[in-house]
């Protein structure tokens, strides 16, 4: 039997991009060459392997089937082609994240993931801009919300402790009380779901008035804000892990409500999780998630 190879690749490049119109860019013919190589291969197969929606194509049932079965074989043979050719070639995985989740714990351990898979070329796009994955090439995202997008993989990265914190040159650890910390001057991450105002209502108090703000719209920049002693800040435990084990923030009180929260979703339409690239960077996430679940549990805020 003779196997369609070029039909095969041109398929897979077309499901790859979801757009018959990108693939031909891709690979510099036109969308009719496009669309006759696949239906070549689908008369071969016996089978439609694509739907055509607006601009864009969707998989059929045994279209996803089959590109599932194809997609790392022929990614392993453009490696190993271009190999052959004396080129060297890497995979390139896209991540998008929150800024303060890029900066503060994604940066610090990437090169563990870098030197563990040096066939990955990786990129971080660190934006609160949730992904259209029917127009952007990006392979997997965590993004901040509350788990809920219906049809997509979703996982919750971790559940996250909010502590009020500040630099312990402004308030000692363990020293003040919920009415202490009125007197200071609060500094509230606006895109929070973890807020002063929830905060003091669980403990029956009303929050200080509002000239005693202090505002951002990234929790990073709280953070510094609150190692520096500018205020106090409530934050998540997962976004300010190092500051905590430096000594640099500390919880000026010894019992602060228990506030626990899932605030980072891992997310991806639930077909990329055939990619290696994929799968591997997943794995990672969750081993450097009981890692830092362990140490920070250590510290006493798990």
């Amino acid at each position: 039997m003779h196997i369609p190879f070029k039909a095969i690749s041109v398929f897979h490049t077309a499901a790859k991009l979801g757009s018959i119109t990108r693939a031909a860019a891709e690979l510099s013919v036109t969308p009719s060459a496009i669309s006759q190589q696949i239906q070549t291969l689908e008369v071969q197969l016996g089978t439609s392997l694509t739907a055509k929606v607006g601009r864009n194509i969707v998989l059929t049932e045994a279209g996803a089937r089959y590109y599932a079965s194809i997609s790392d074989e022929i990614e392993r043979i453009t490696a190993a082609t271009l190999t052959v050719r004396g080129h060297q070639t890497a995979t390139v995985l896209t991540v998008r994240a929150t800024p303060t989740l890029s900066h503060s714990w994604l940066l610090p351990r990437l090169e563990g993931f870098l030197q563990s898979y040096p066939d990955i070329d990786l990129r971080l796009d660190a934006t609160t801009e949730a992904t259209d994955y029917s127009r952007e090439a990006v392979d997997l995202e965590i993004r901040h919300g509350d788990g809920r997008w219906p049809g997509m993989f979703v996982e919750g990265l971790t559940e996250e402790r909010f502590l009020p914190v500040a630099a312990p040159s402004l308030i000692a650890a363990g020293s003040a009380t919920a009415a202490d910390l009125r007197a200071h001057r609060l500094i509230h991450s606006v895109k929070a779901q973890a807020s002063w105002s929830d905060w003091f209502a669980r403990l029956g108090m009303e929050p200080p008035p509002q000239r005693h703000r202090l505002m951002f719209d990234r929790s990073h920049m709280a953070i510094d804000a609150a190692a520096s002693g500018f205020g106090v800040a409530l934050e998540s435990t997962l976004m300010m892990g190092r500051e905590l084990r430096d000594g640099r923030l500390s919880c000026p009180m010894q019992s602060p409500p228990d506030v626990r929260l899932t605030t980072q979703w891992i997310l991806c339409p639930a077909d990329h999780l055939r990619h290696r690239k994929v799968r591997v960077f997943l794995d990672w996430l969750r081993d450097e998630r009981d890692q830092w679940q362990t140490a920070i549990g250590n510290l006493g805020w798990g």
